[in-house]
């Protein structure tokens, strides 16, 4: 999924120099053991959705969560950890992250799928973030290797980097950690460029956290008893690569849950491009029946072409839209309402799963911000526990199937409370 747009960017610079940097982002990763995984037994909410809870304003929606209190924690199927689904805290896309996801909650865990120079299945959000995600920077051999290698700021131009997963070989890229993925802007060293956490966030588990392939990706949420929700992720390369076509890349990916013995209704694919769920549906039926177009298309139109697309979306025999928080909620009444696109969708038939719940900043500074999943209603959002109402919107008047979530036990909270079964 996308990231927070500028105000993220904003803060991360801002807080850069104030943020301290784990001096274990540097050390070696502790390795891939699964052998060491077995199915989650015990899951726990933590302090989080009590707190907000506890935060609601009196009346039905915090009567019917506060009732559920004393509940036993369960895994929800209506929860997909963003990203692993410990991303507010956690490095995203590794074990650790995947691991407090399931912890908390997650019924459903999420790879991003990129590939490396030698055409290896690898999870991260983007083909192009390793020098915000991981410490490649750190490491001369292989930040030599990176597109763009690092260019310190200079008082009128900022540093920068970009460092791709084509870049290196799988091999290389079992040598690199994970961190949490930020960047200082004003940073005149590598280890420098390492900072800018934004402060909602933490460093507390910032210590070398482990990369995973899609294929140990697989083999982890197997071994949790949980489902899968990969994306194919958009090449930041022209494409062929290395003799790999976008269908090649497209065929690669359904055929490691194959080659791994997953039965296909365990698994939610995505896509941004349309050319691969078309290709899908006609290559592989089974596979296609829960994939999930990520729809972008009203971040550069209006969200009345986004919601005309979705009668075509349905002729071609999609199934599932996956569009961002924004397209489905507006403003209205003192509080936030399904949008065009959401009732359309659901004129249509299709089933909506949307991203993601808490990879925004705390409502009070989203407040009157341009942050990309509240923007139709940061003049409304500003405690905490709104965000709760956003959920209670979503499930019970947009009829949403699925929601990605940074930390899942928000989520899920309120999915087993409500009885959702995803």
């Amino acid at each position: 999924m996308k990231a927070t747009l500028a105000l993220f960017t904003l803060l991360a610079v801002s807080t850069a120099s104030a943020t301290p940097i784990h001096s274990e982002i540097i050390s070696k990763p502790t390795g891939f053991d699964i052998n060491a995984v077995t199915k989650q037994k015990v899951v726990s909410y933590g302090p989080r959705p009590y707190y907000l809870v506890e935060d609601l304003k009196a009346g039905p929606l915090k009567d019917k969560l506060a009732a559920c209190g004393e509940k036993k924690a369960r895994p929800s199927k209506w929860v997909i950890g963003h990203r692993g689904g410990g991303t507010l805290q956690f490095p995203e896309h590794s074990l650790q992250s995947n691991i407090a996801g399931a912890r908390m909650g997650a019924g459903v865990l999420e790879c991003d799928v990129a590939f490396t120079k030698d055409l290896q299945l690898v999870c991260r959000h983007s083909h192009c973030d390793l020098h915000t995600t991981t410490n490649i920077l750190t490491i001369p051999e292989l930040a030599a290797k990176c597109t763009t290698p690092f260019q310190p700021a200079n008082g009128t131009t900022p540093a920068k980097a970009n460092c791709c997963t084509s870049d290196i070989t799988l091999a290389e890229y079992k040598t690199l950690c994970a961190k949490m993925d930020s960047f200082n802007a004003s940073a005149t060293t590598p280890q420098a460029y390492q900072g800018g956490v934004v402060p909602w966030r933490t460093t507390l588990y910032n210590q070398c956290a482990t990369l995973l392939t899609l294929a140990e990706h697989i083999q982890l949420t197997e071994k949790l008893g949980l489902e899968h929700s990969p994306e194919l992720k958009t090449p930041s390369v022209k494409m062929p690569f290395n003799g790999w076509t976008q269908e090649d890349y497209a065929q690669a990916f359904v055929d490691e849950f194959r080659k791994a013995g997953v039965k296909f209704k365990k698994v939610w694919p995505q896509s941004f491009l349309y050319s691969d769920i078309l290709y899908w549906i006609k290559k592989e039926p089974e596979f296609a029946k829960q994939a999930l177009f990520l729809d972008s298309v009203a971040d550069t139109a209006p969200l009345e072409v986004a919601t005309a697309n979705l009668t075509k979306y349905k002729a071609d025999g999609v199934r599932l839209v996956s569009p961002p928080i924004s397209y489905l909620l507006v403003e209205g009444n003192g509080t936030v309402v399904p949008s065009i696109y959401a009732k359309k969708a659901n004129e249509l038939g299709l089933g909506i799963i949307t991203w993601s719940l808490e990879r925004s900043p705390p409502p009070e500074i989203a407040h009157g911000s341009t942050d990309y999943y509240y923007l139709p209603f940061v003049n409304w959002i500003s405690r905490d526990s709104d965000i709760l109402t956003v959920l209670d919107v979503l499930a019970n008047q947009v009829k949403v199937k699925k929601i990605f979530a940074d930390w899942t036990a928000t989520a899920a909270y309120f999915g087993d409370c409500l009885g959702l079964k995803g």
